[in-house]
């Protein structure tokens, strides 16, 4: 009996743990083998690289913990980029507060209102997740190109590279908003009612509908929530390139979707959260660092994703048979 109990904590501590021993056995590899690595100017590096995936992945926690898929984020990204580059031009002599209210603003109105039609098609009429979210791919990526012609929105007052490529003390103005962005989702999930819900409607949304819980306000809210996050995601891309492009942030939802499943947040619901999805996002960052500093190209720096999608989903499908 006690070599059950304590094989049951064992098989409990591996499960927990396994991503946190991986990341360190990670971090301590690339310490040894990867040179320029333990610079800290590469490590500030890899905080920036992985800050638009952790805004979008952020978002995508909330819509997987429901036991649903985004996979217009990469595209409302693109459009909330031309959108927020081309408003800032119409403003002679913006500063950086200018420059923040039209990034915010755009982040918000955009992304609200993309997610609002994919939330409305989910909860009300009952189109699948994988099929509403993909229409809104096609038609926000769709209108990115009509609305510039397909062509970059250059010519940006320096005051809108700020938050993208500007500094508080040592640390990148960017990376202070992804971690507020990650504290209050944290929060938000741990602490509120709503959080509770969430992981609620993905264990069982029958039981959850039988207790009293409106699914499918829960599920209209983390859909407008993920694509506001993916705005502003977008924003901040175009801040940093100094540009809009209509091609930005393309494949940028299976980054996300890879940090989530990654960091061990259940693809069917009900299991995970933020602190799982920022080991992912820290995995994920270190592993494209390394690839990238030993001179691995980018087309197989993708497959290596792909394949780490593949081993989380699997590692998540078979954990109760561990």
């Amino acid at each position: 009996m006690k070599n059950e109990i304590a094989m049951k904590k064992l098989r409990h501590i591996t499960q927990d743990y396994t991503m946190v021993l991986f990341l360190a056995a990670l971090f301590l590899v690339s310490l040894i083998f990867v040179p320029r690595f333990s610079e800290v100017g590469n490590l500030i590096n890899v905080l920036m690289q992985i800050t638009i995936n952790a805004l979008i992945a952020t978002g995508m926690t909330f819509v997987i913990l429901t036991g649903g898929i985004d996979l217009s984020v990469g595209s409302v990204a693109a459009l909330s980029g031309i959108v927020s580059t081309s408003l800032i031009q119409l403003v002679p002599n913006a500063g950086i507060p200018m420059s923040l209210l039209v990034i915010f603003g755009t982040s918000l109105v955009v992304g609200g209102v993309c997610g609002t039609i994919t939330a409305f098609n989910i909860a009300k009429l009952r189109v699948p997740p994988f099929v509403a979210t993909l229409a809104m791919m096609s038609i926000a990526r769709g209108l990115a190109y009509v609305y510039t012609n397909a062509k970059p929105v250059f010519g940006l007052p320096d005051a809108y590279a700020w938050l993208g490529l500007g500094y508080i003390g040592p640390i990148p103005v960017m990376v202070i908003i992804m971690i507020i962005i990650l504290a209050v989702a944290f929060l938000v999930l741990r602490r509120t009612c709503f959080g509770r819900y969430v992981f609620a409607v993905g264990s069982s949304e029958d039981v959850s509908q039988l207790s009293g819980i409106n699914v499918k306000r829960v599920k209209f809210y983390v859909y407008i929530i993920c694509a506001v996050l993916a705005a502003l995601a977008g924003a901040v891309l175009s801040s940093r390139l100094q540009a809009g492009q209509p091609a930005a942030a393309n494949g940028y939802e299976l980054n996300a979707i890879a940090a989530v499943a990654m960091g061990g947040t259940s693809m069917s619901g009900g299991r995970g959260g933020i602190s799982q999805t920022v080991l992912g996002l820290c995995v994920i960052g270190i592993i494209n660092n390394a690839l990238s500093l030993l001179g691995v190209s980018s087309y197989w720096q993708t497959i290596a994703m792909g394949a780490i999608i593949l081993i989380a989903v699997i590692f998540d499908q078979n954990k109760k048979d561990l």
